[in-house]
Parts: C-alpha cells; sequence; structure tokens
C-alpha cells in the first residue's frame, strides 16, 4: 500500500466540487486516512512550494494557494502516487483528457483545481507540512 497527499485547491473549493472529487477517489478504492479543511497563510504556501521558488509562476502560486480555504486528503491504496495523478490529469488545461478531473473541471491552467504528490519522496516532504502524525488513521 501507497499513500499521497492530495490538496484540493481554492478554486475547488469556492466551485463546491469538494464533495464529487472525494468521491471519485473513494470509488477508486482509495482509502482516505486523512481529511482536513484549512487556510493557508503565506508561510505555509511557501514552505510547500519552496521547490518552485525563483520560477516565473511561483508568486502567483502563492497568491492562488492562500486566496481561500484548501481542503487536504491523504490518500492509501495500491501505487497510489501513480494512479491518482492519472485520475488528476494534466496541468495544461488544453492536454488534460475528459473523465480526468482537470479534463472535466479546470478553467486555467493557473487555477488547476488539485495537486497531488509526483512521488514517493515529495509525498515524505510534503504530507508533514500540511497533516501532524495524530491527524492521519494508522
Amino acid at each position: 500500500m501507497e499513500r499521497t497527499l492530495v490538496l484540493l485547491k481554492p478554486d475547488t473549493v469556492r466551485r463546491k466540487l469538494a464533495g464529487e472529487i472525494i468521491q471519485r477517489f473513494e470509488k477508486r478504492n482509495f482509502r482516505l486516512i486523512g481529511l482536513k479543511m484549512t487556510h493557508w497563510d503565506l508561510s505555509i504556501a511557501e514552505n510547500f512550494y519552496s521547490i518552485h521558488k525563483g520560477k516565473v509562476f511561483y508568486e502567483e502560486l502563492i497568491q492562488f494557494m492562500t486566496s481561500g480555504p484548501i481542503i487536504a486528503l491523504c490518500l492509501e491504496g495500491d501505487n497510489a502516487i501513480a494512479q491518482v495523478r492519472k485520475m488528476m490529469g494534466t496541468t495544461n488545461t488544453l492536454e488534460a483528457l475528459p473523465g480526468t478531473i482537470r479534463g472535466d473541471y479546470t478553467l486555467s491552467t493557473q487555477q488547476n483545481m488539485v495537486h497531488g504528490s509526483d512521488s514517493q519522496e515529495s509525498f515524505e516532504r510534503e504530507c508533514p507540512i500540511v497533516f501532524r502524525p495524530d491527524e492521519l488513521l494508522p
């Protein structure tokens, strides 16, 4: 079993699509082991996205991620990282396939609904920023 982190970004919450997206993961038999709604301050967003510091989109990303509440999920399942990323679809709105979360719902590349860990190393770095150990089921 593998774990992955998923963030339902402020656009997802604003558009009232969180329940539908969570349901997609549950229908694929992922076990929900962590769930919380939070509103990031600047320091959390900068820490979480520190790997993108200096990139053209960094400031806009930080502003977006602090613009409203997010819902954080920790999911567990077989090959969770790759499977969840496949379900999310590509970040490029024009390339996101119908049937994926981004293909079905994303309105812009900059505000692309969801974040998912892209590797085990990313999960191990990201998850402790979002969840304390006592907020996750064993």
